[in-house]
Order: structure tokens, then sequence, then C-alpha cells
């Protein structure tokens, strides 16, 4: 029976508890509720945030436009233009078969290969909000992806590197990755003027994740701009030359260095064989500079330094003779042989004929330690300090570790040089005895004149190697006079006076640990005009095959080729009349005709 108290029901003790109960329940619920939303609102805000941002847009970096590579005259040899690159996020909610579907449907059109796709479909698969598809395409491209609207599929806009001039000069240039970092070349070497400085974009997405808003939040820095030493119009004749004599000869490869004296700026810098540099990375052969990262024992073009030593260090007399007519000399348990059997040669004529013998006769006078202070002189074993990366320094023991038969050295044999090291040390006579450092980027930014009179080294930075007196001699007396006599007959230009040597060196078969009778190494190094250089040369080939396989006979025909176009590039005129035409000269015929 159920109590009225002033006409409201009264609660029994059972049903109170039942009610308290309720009512702590309904609290403790409460209180967590509060506790959790102040948790998410206080304490956890940031970190919230932070994932709701996640979820909704991804900051990436921006790559700035690299910079400009010119060559002396100002014409592009690489440069960066926009192009577009295809990135993937999923739109929410989309099933992943739907999402595979979609990559598969551009697979054609973009021509992706297994790998990539592989890398594309993993990506997906494990729910990664940004994944590439391909970068870096042509904007025609582009826009057929545009028209297919296809879901989840998006743009971003890039630069890439070109290289209009295709193979031209491309170990120079070197090449760059997919984010256009250089990896060789004057692209890695100069890497951080050339690539400016990235930016930030932020790309959000709205609320139901399907659609992309792309917001710069930092600007960019493009790189600077580079003009270099090389003339395009020299180096294509340079590799135009090379590349036939390498056909020719059917040698392995070859390399060819042209350098202004006075200056050190370098012209042309060839190797073969070659690669476009648009399609980088080349097969490794294909990338080695060859000018500055092959070593060889070099041959008889050392001769130069083993000249200037026995007349600047010991003083032989040019009117010194050596008996030659053995044709060959034992030292040291090691046997040297001429090429041919040669006479009495006077020291000019060891040199004019490319004598071992007499050059290890003349070797023996000057002696160890003048020889090697000689070579070091001519910075053999060190850098030459040109501005491309990867050079080698070469190797000139020093004389404490020579052997009984290391006095060959003085004809080219055990010790190691690159071709624009034997360059740099025969320029020393171009310039009257100073040593020039090379390099391929031009001091000043902007295009330079078509002269190279104007540009020399400063003072400080050319170093004295041998006196004036000794390089002008050892000119007249004897680089002249191996292209108009010597075994570099085959270098020389009707009309012009040109100054060389020749090198013909066996390569070490490591197999046999001798010497081979059947490979070698083919240069000729010199510089033109003699009495006036406007150019200085090196040309080296490899193992060139068949029957010529001398320095005179295979790279001397490939100096005088460039040596006389360059020189009429430049508008040098003949010294002299060209000989058939000094021979009409001085026999004049009759023709009956009188006054």
């Amino acid at each position: 029976m159920k109590l009225l108290i002033d006409n409201r029901p009264v609660l029994s003790g059972q049903n109170r508890k039942k009610a308290k109960l309720v009512f702590a329940l309904l609290l403790f619920w409460f209180l967590i509720i509060t506790f959790r939303l102040i948790d998410l609102q206080v304490f956890e805000h940031k970190k919230l945030k932070q994932e709701v941002v996640e979820q909704n847009q991804d900051l990436i970096a921006i790559l700035p436009t690299r910079g400009t590579i010119f060559d002396r005259h100002g014409r592009i040899l690489a440069r960066s233009l926009p192009v577009e690159s295809v990135f993937f996020s999923p739109v929410a909610g989309e099933p992943l078969k739907e999402q595979l579907l979609t990559i598969y449907q551009l697979k054609d059109l973009l021509n992706l290969s297994g790998t990539e796709i592989n890398r594309i479909v993993n990506s997906i698969e494990k729910k990664k909000r940004f994944t590439w598809v391909k970068r870096k395409i042509p904007l025609e491209l582009a826009e057929k992806i545009k028209k297919l609207k296809l879901s989840g599929i998006y743009l971003l806009s890039e630069n890439k590197r070109f290289y209009p001039q295709g193979r031209l000069a491309a170990q120079v240039l070197g090449g760059v990755n997919i984010d256009d970092g250089g990896l060789a070349g004057l692209e890695y070497y100069y890497d951080s003027a050339l690539r400016g400085r990235e930016g930030q974009q932020l790309i959000m997405k709205d609320a139901r994740r399907k659609q992309y808003y792309i917001e710069t939040i930092k600007e960019t820095e493009p790189g600077r701009d580079i003009y270099l030493t090389i003339d395009i119009n020299i180096q294509y004749l340079v590799e135009k030359e090379l590349r036939l004599a390498i056909e020719k000869f059917k040698a392995n490869c070859g390399t060819v260095v042209i350098m202004a004296p006075d200056s050190g700026e370098i012209l042309a810098m060839a190797s073969y064989p070659d690669y476009d540099p648009n399609n980088f990375p080349p097969p490794e052969e294909a990338m080695v500079n060859r000018a500055i990262q092959y070593t060889y024992e070099p041959g008889s073009t050392v001769k130069i330094v083993t000249a200037a030593a026995a007349r600047e260090l010991v003083g032989i007399s040019y009117k010194t003779y050596y008996d030659c007519r053995a044709g060959s000399i034992t030292f040291g348990g090691s046997t040297v042989r001429d090429h041919v059997r040669m006479g009495i040669l006077s020291f000019p004529d060891v040199y004019i004929h490319s004598s071992n013998v007499g050059s290890i006769m003349m070797a023996e006078t000057i002696g160890e330690q003048n020889l090697y202070r000689m070579f070091k002189a001519f910075k053999f074993g060190e850098k030459t300090g040109i501005d491309l990366p990867g050079e080698e320094a070469g190797i000139i023991h020093p004389v404490e570790k020579w052997t009984k038969s290391s006095l060959r050295v003085a004809i080219g044999y055990e010790l190691a040089a690159t071709p624009l090291q034997i360059l740099q040390a025969m320029n020393v006579y171009a310039t009257g005895g100073y040593l020039v450092r090379p390099k391929v980027n031009l001091d000043a930014p902007g295009p330079a004149s078509l002269t190279l009179e104007a540009s020399r080294q400063p003072e400080a930075d050319r170093q004295p190697v041998i006196s004036e007196k000794t390089s002008l001699e050892l000119v007249n007396l004897v680089f002249k006079q191996v292209i108009e006599r010597g075994t570099g007959s085959e270098a020389k230009i009707d009309g012009y006076e040109l100054a060389g040597k020749t090198g013909t060196a066996q390569k070490f078969d490591h197999a046999r640990k001798a010497y081979s009778q059947s490979k070698h190494v083919a240069s000729f190094v010199g510089f033109a005009p003699a009495d006036h250089p406007v150019i200085s040369m090196i040309v080296v080939i490899d193992e060139p095959q068949g029957a010529e396989q001398y320095g005179g006979q295979v790279a001397a025909p490939v100096f005088r080729e460039i040596a006389r176009k360059v020189l009429l590039y430049y508008h040098q005129q003949p010294s002299k009349l060209p000989e058939k035409l000094a021979i009409a000269n001085q026999n004049p015929k009759k023709t009956g005709v009188t006054d």
C-alpha cells in the first residue's frame, strides 16, 4: 500500500537505491566525457590537428630551375625546360581494385615498365597518400592525361634538363638525375651553383579528398648560369675528326683536347666513345672523360721533358752527338730499341727522329735526380687542377723507388699520365716557359670574344718551369723540325710553321707480364702556329689496328686536319708560301708571251 504525502508518491528504499545508482552512472559517464573532451581539446589538440592536416595535405619540395650552361659565345649546351609529372593520390572510399585499374589505364600511354608498375602498385597497396606515377613527361602528353579525367591522377609542374646539342661535349657536361642533381662532368662539379635553392609547395585535399589545391609557401631561387670556354664549332670539328680516326684505325677509344695557350681555356675536349646526355646515365665506358680520367704510359711525347732537363739542368750542347747505329741499348737489365736503325745523331736529331737509344744515352748524362726534378717541375704526378671532377693525378715514383731500369722514364715508360697532363707540359713551350692551369669555366659571366689574344692568366697563376731561352731554342731546333723533317711530318700544314712531338707507347700486357708487340697508344702533341701559338692540342688514339700504329701515322694526321681548320676559323694567315707555290715562283714557266 503506497503512502501519499502532499499528494506525491513516496519512493521505497529499493527504488531510492536504484535512482542513486542511475544518477551515479550518469555522473560518471558525464565526467568521463568531460575529461575526454578536455583531453582532446587541450592536451591532444596539437597532435590531432597535425593528424588531420597530414590526412588532407602534403608538403613537397619544389625543384628550382637549374642554371643554363652556355659555350663561350653564348650558345646553349644545357638548359631546363618546363614539363609535367604525374602522381596518384587515392580518393576516399575508392576500392583498391579501382585504384589499380586507374594505374593500368596509363601503362601504355606513359610507357610504364614492369618495374615501374610494381613500384606504384606496392605503394598503393601500402595505402600511401602520394605516389609518383611518371616524372617529367612532355607537356603534350600531360594534356592527353588531363583529358582522361582519371580518378586519383594529378599533375605537378617541374623542370627537365635538356641538351640541345645532343652528344656534343657529353663527357664535359656530364648529366643529372631525375631530381636535376648533377652526377657527372660540369653538372656535378658546379652543382651547387647550377642547382639554385629549393622551394616548398603545400598540396591540400578538400574534405572529400577528391580535389587537390596547390599553394606555394616558399619560392625557389633559380640556379646560376655558367659560360664555358668550350667553342661549339671547334668542339664539333674535334669530335668529327676523332670519330673518323677511331673508325679508320678500328681503335678502342681516343681523346682530343685543344687549349688556348696563354689562358689555359679549353676550347674543345672530346672523348670517344661518347653518349647523349639526354639519355643519362650512359654505358660506363662511354661516360669516362679520357682526357683527364685515362692514365697511360705516354711514350715519346714526354721526351719534351727530357730535352728540357738536358738543357736546363745539365747544359748538354746541341752539338753533342750520340751513336745510335746499334739500334738498341741495354741498361739495368732492360733493353730499349729504336723503331728503325739510325746513325750518329745530334742532340736535336735524337728528338726529331725520336730515338729511344739516344734519349737513354742522354738520360744517363742527365742523371736520375735531375730527370725526376724536371718531371716534377712539369707537374707530373699531380692533377692539373682543371675544374672537372674525377681527374687522375698520374704516377711518377720518387727516385728512391726507382729500379735500375727506371731511366725509361726519359722515353715515357714507368710513369703514368693523362692526356691533359701531356698537353699542359707541351703548352709550357707555347707560352715561352710557363705552366698554365687549364680550365673550362670562363672567369667572367657572359660570352667571350672570338679572339683569344686578350685571354691570358694572371702572372700569379703562371708558374715558370724553364727559361724563355731554352723554350725558344727547343721549339726552333727540335719541335718545329719534328714536323718539318722528323717523325711528325704527317702533321705538316702547307704555309704554316707548327711545333710538336710524336709518341708511340707499347701497352703493358698484365697477363704476360711484358710489353705487347701489337697493342700501342699512338699520340701527337703540339701547338700552332709555332711562333705565335693560338692553340695547343693533343691527340691520343688507343690501340689502333692494322699496319699503321705509330703516333706519326695515326695521331699526327688528325692533328693536321683539326689544326688547319681551326687556324682558318681564327683567321690565321699563313706565315710562308705553300711549297707548291714557292717552287712555282722559283721556276716560272715560259708562256711565249712578250711585252
